[in-house]
C-alpha cells in the first residue's frame, strides 16, 4: 500500500514537473511577443515578468521577486505568485494599475503615444507567439517522429466497448467504418464528431454486415463525466513465446496459442487480462485458449503464488498495419500549420460546447493545475511533453484572445474602438474595466482550481 502510495505521488510530481516547465516556457514567450512589439515601436519597456511580484490582481499588495536584475530600461525578474507572468509597458494601463505614472503628461517612448495600429499588435503579440510556438513544435515532431497511428480499417478484430460504448450502442467485434454516412479513419475522428460535431450515427461493420447505430441522447455528456473513449481495438493475446519450466508450459500453453479466456471471462488485451489475474494467486486458473492448428482447448492448474504464467505475448506491431507516416521538412511545415488550425478550431467547438449542449456541466468539465497536469504522463517523454506543450500554447493564445478588460483580447476590442470612432477610451474608464476584468479572472481561475479539489475529493 505505501509503495503504491509512493508510486502515484511520483507520478504526480513528474506529471507538476512537466506542467511547470510548460507553462513557465509559453509564459515566457508570450510576454517576449509583447516585449519585442513594443521594442519594434521604441515603446519603454519597465518590467519584464515570470510569475507576479504582488498578489494577482492586487497590484499593490505583498510586491516583491524572488529575483530580479535591471538591464538598461527593463527590470527583468522572476515573482512569487505563480499564475501567469507580464510585462509592464511604460503609459499603459495594466495589471501593475500604475495611476501615478498615467498622472502624468504622455512621453514619447510611452504606450499612450503610439498610434492605434502599433497598440493592438504590441497587444496581439502574445497571442501572435503563442500560435507561432505551436506551430513550431508542431512542425518539429512532425518531422522528427512523423505519425503512426492505427487505422480503423486495420482492426480486424474489431473493438472492445466500455459502459459507455455499451450504452451508446457499439458491441465487442464491431468494426467502426463511418459517421453520419462519412468515412472514417481514426479512433479520435470519431470521438471528435461526436463529442464536438453532435454526430447522429455511426455505421459499423457487425458479423459480417453493415448497421447504423444511432447516438443516443445523453452520451456526450456520458462520455464528459466518464472521460471514456468508449472504445478501444480489441488486440488478442498470442503467445509469441512461453518458457519451459514456467506454469504456462506445464498446464500446456505453447507458442502461437492465442488465449480467449480466464475463468470463463472473455477479455480484450493483456492489461484486462492481468487485471484479473491480481486476485488469482494460489487459486485454480483455466485457459481457454486456440491453438495455432485451430482446435480449442482449456488448460487448467493451480497458479502460483507470484501470480506468474511465464509467457510474451506478440506485440501489436506485429499483428496490425500500423500507418507510419514521414514528412520532409515543408510537408512538416504544412502539417504543422494545418494541424495548428485544426487543434485551434476544436478548442473553439470545446469551449462552445460549455454554453450551448444541455449534456455539459461546468462543474464536470471545467479544470485548474490539478487538471492540466493530469494530461501529462507519469513517466517523462519528450513526445507527450512537446504534444501536450503546443497544446497548451493554442490554448494561452485562445484565452487570451478572448474579449475580457485585462486579457490582451480586452485591450483590443477598446483600440478597435478607437480605431473605428477616432476616439481615445479614456484611462479610467480602462482602469475600471480591467479592475473588473481581473477580479474576474481571479474568480474564474478560483473557480477552475476548486473543481479540482473537489474532484479530488469524491
Amino acid at each position: 500500500m505505501y509503495a503504491h502510495s509512493f508510486f502515484l505521488m511520483a507520478q504526480w510530481q513528474v506529471k507538476g514537473l512537466q506542467l511547470f516547465a510548460a507553462l513557465s516556457l509559453l509564459i515566457i514567450l508570450h510576454e517576449l511577443g509583447h516585449f519585442v512589439f513594443a521594442r519594434l515601436f521604441k515603446t519603454r519597456v519597465e518590467k519584464f515578468y515570470l510569475f507576479f511580484d504582488f498578489l494577482f490582481p492586487f497590484g499593490n499588495v505583498l510586491n516583491f521577486s524572488l529575483f530580479k536584475k535591471t538591464k538598461g530600461d527593463t527590470t527583468y525578474g522572476i515573482g512569487w505568485f505563480p499564475l501567469g507572468g507580464y510585462v509592464k509597458i511604460a503609459g499603459m494601463v495594466d495589471e501593475s494599475m500604475d495611476k501615478d505614472q498615467l498622472a502624468l503628461p504622455p512621453q514619447p517612448w510611452e504606450y499612450r503615444s503610439k498610434k492605434a495600429w502599433q497598440r493592438t499588435l504590441i497587444m496581439l503579440g502574445g497571442i501572435i507567439v503563442n500560435v507561432l510556438v505551436a506551430i513550431i513544435i508542431y512542425v518539429g515532431i512532425f518531422k522528427y517522429w512523423g505519425e503512426s497511428y492505427l487505422p480503423l480499417q486495420e482492426m480486424k478484430y474489431g473493438i472492445q466497448v466500455d459502459s459507455v460504448g455499451y450504452k451508446l450502442g457499439l458491441r465487442n467485434g464491431d468494426m467502426i467504418m463511418a459517421l453520419d454516412g462519412k468515412p472514417v479513419s481514426k479512433m479520435n475522428e470519431v470521438t471528435k464528431g461526436i463529442l464536438l460535431h453532435n454526430a447522429k450515427t455511426i455505421q459499423v461493420k457487425r458479423a459480417g454486415a453493415l448497421t447504423d447505430v444511432t447516438v443516443p441522447s445523453g452520451t456526450i455528456r456520458s462520455m464528459v463525466k466518464a472521460k471514456s473513449l468508449f472504445a478501444t481495438p480489441v488486440i488478442p493475446m498470442v503467445v509469441d513465446s512461453c518458457s519451459s519450466g514456467s506454469f504456462g508450459y506445464s498446464i500446456g500453453l505453447r507458442n502461437g496459442d492465442t488465449i480467449r479466456k480466464l475463468n470463463g471471462e472473455p477479455f480484450a488485451d493483456i492489461s484486462k487480462f492481468n487485471e484479473k489475474k491480481q486476485h488469482l494467486a494460489g487459486q485454480p486458473v483455466v485457459l481457454t485458449v486456440v491453438h495455432a492448428g485451430g482446435d480449442t482447448a482449456l488448460l487448467s492448474g493451480v497458479l502460483p503464488k507470484d501470480k506468474v504464467f511465464g509467457f510474451r505475448t506478440v506485440s501489436p506491431e506485429q499483428l496490425f498495419h500500423f500507418k507510419d507516416v514521414e514528412y520532409s521538412m515543408g510537408a512538416a511545415i504544412a502539417r504543422g500549420v494545418r494541424f495548428t488550425g485544426e487543434q485551434f478550431v476544436d478548442y473553439w467547438y470545446q469551449l462552445k460546447l460549455l454554453f450551448t449542449s444541455k449534456e455539459i456541466k461546468a462543474s464536470e468539465s471545467v479544470g485548474g493545475i490539478g487538471t492540466f497536469a493530469s494530461q501529462f504522463p507519469g513517466e517523462f517523454d519528450w513526445h507527450a511533453f512537446w504534444m501536450f506543450t503546443a497544446f497548451i500554447s493554442i490554448i494561452l493564445a485562445f484565452m487570451n484572445l478572448l474579449p475580457i478588460p485585462g486579457l490582451d483580447g480586452g485591450y483590443v476590442i477598446f483600440l478597435i474602438w478607437e480605431m473605428i470612432t477616432g476616439r481615445k477610451v479614456s484611462d479610467k474608464v480602462m482602469e475600471v474595466a480591467t479592475t473588473i476584468g481581473l477580479v474576474l479572472l481571479l474568480g474564474l481561475m478560483l473557480y477552475a482550481n476548486g473543481m479540482d479539489i473537489v474532484k479530488a475529493l469524491r
